[in-house]
């Protein structure tokens, strides 16, 4: 059996892989994901444009989704260059070096995007438990610092993780489940003790996801209370239309999250291919349908946008 020590150099070469049992059919299975990356980067680069270009829109609630549509077009391009060259052009091979790289901004991006949702929920526990200091709580400075707390907690929390699959030494079996770098995948290809990458792996899941989901839920149950107490129904149905698209944005990012974990964990009798695009819709899903969710039922960015592509038009 051929041991590699991935302290030596040159570094190791490992082999991404596309879509198992349908090598075949590839090219056109890569439509569908050309196509939805297409969205996921227009739609939150149509999203930054109109708040950064409308100055009605510089509010508290309106940055905090800026941040989410940055780390969306973020977590797009992580994966967009690996995906679409081994569906389109079979090219599979990925260096270590590049791997953990892609595994840092890869997996630092998803627990940004999980903080994100926890920033915006406070957002909207303060709009509708405490709206007269609404705008004196959330500043633009507190706003910036959330920012920057965020970014620093998934540094700290994701740096460990990656750099420590260094210290691994791999098999002969060099071949990666999915059509990207993910921890899980690429340390259970160690033929060494695993166990401390798989501890700073779980850490760094509950201390960024399994803290920020039990937060936001408790947030909405704060909100709940709040908006029962209001004695006119139509004030109780405004209040919830404002975090409909924040539940639904938190809906479609820890369903997938969940579903892929559970299929992973009990999954082994389905095909491969199954766990491989899962894992592709999973990272697609949520900036694919965040900017279409809150385009559609936000009102203030649905009329920006408009405007923005009427302005085209005429100069066209």
């Amino acid at each position: 059996m051929l041991v590699f020590n991935s302290t030596n150099a040159p570094p190791l070469i490992f082999f991404l892989t596309g879509i198992p049992g349908l090598r075949a059919g590839q090219v056109w299975i890569s439509i569908p994901f050309c196509l939805l990356y297409v969205i996921a980067l227009s739609g939150n680069s149509m999203i930054l444009l109109v708040v950064l270009r409308e100055q009605s829109l510089h509010e508290p609630m309106y940055y905090f989704l800026c941040m989410l549509s940055a780390t969306d077009l973020s977590l797009s391009l992580c994966t967009l260059s690996t995906t679409l060259g081994v569906l389109w052009f079979e090219a599979r091979e990925i260096n270590l070096n590049a791997c953990i790289a892609q595994m840092f901004f890869l997996h630092g991006f998803t627990f940004m995007e999980s903080g994100v949702l926890l920033a915006m929920a406070f957002d909207r526990f303060v709009a509708i438990c405490d709206p007269l200091r609404y705008d004196t709580i959330l500043t633009n400075a507190r706003i910036a610092q959330i920012g920057v707390i965020m970014l620093i907690r998934n540094v700290a929390v994701v740096l460990p993780v990656v750099l420590f699959v260094k210290r691994l030494t791999f098999c002969s079996s060099l071949v990666l489940s999915h059509s990207y770098c993910y921890h899980v995948d690429l340390i259970q290809l160690s033929c060494t003790d695993n166990r401390i990458n798989s501890i700073l792996g779980l850490f760094a899941l509950f201390s960024t996801t399994g803290f920020d989901c039990p937060c936001i839920l408790l947030s909405y149950i704060l909100i709940i209370r709040s908006v029962l107490s209001i004695a006119s129904s139509e004030e109780r149905r405004k209040a919830f239309n404002t975090c409909v698209s924040h539940i639904s944005a938190v809906a479609i990012f820890y369903i997938p999250l969940i579903s892929l974990s559970l299929i992973h964990r009990y999954g082994h009798s389905a095909p491969p291919f199954v766990h491989t695009i899962m894992a592709n819709v999973f990272l697609l899903i949520p900036p694919v349908l965040n900017p279409i969710i809150y385009s559609v039922k936000t009102k203030q960015i649905r009329k920006a946008i408009i405007r923005i592509l009427f302005q085209k038009q005429r100069q066209i």
